[in-house]
């Protein structure tokens, strides 16, 4: 992650990911990092290889699979991180992003 101030998305990264439990949307990060869409996409792209919000759900899964492999908690527990954004991303299901951890649920 490119520390504040050395990149135009240096500030932006960690807020998102402070709020990666929030539905945000390309136009919020835009707007966050002071660019147009198209922009932000360009930038993001060369940082990371992938677009604005494949990477804020890749984020969300990652998170995902840390609270399973580290906490007793569910996924049907968990009050607002990360479910709540997870259920509402157009991004694609996480089986096909992340093997079966779609289907891994604690008992």
């Amino acid at each position: 992650m490119p520390a504040p101030g050395n990149h135009p998305l240096g500030e932006l990264l960690p807020w998102a990911l402070e709020r990666r439990n929030q539905p945000l949307t390309v136009e919020d990060l835009a707007r966050q990092a002071r660019m147009s869409s198209r922009h932000l996409a360009r930038h993001f792209k060369s940082l990371t290889g992938t677009s604005p919000l494949q990477w804020l759900h890749a984020q969300r899964i990652r998170h995902a699979q840390e609270l399973l492999e580290t906490t007793d908690a569910t996924v049907d527990t968990w009050p607002h991180e990360p479910a709540p954004a997870l259920q509402n991303t157009a991004a694609p299901h996480p089986r096909a992003r992340h093997g079966e951890l779609s289907n891994f649920r604690r008992s």
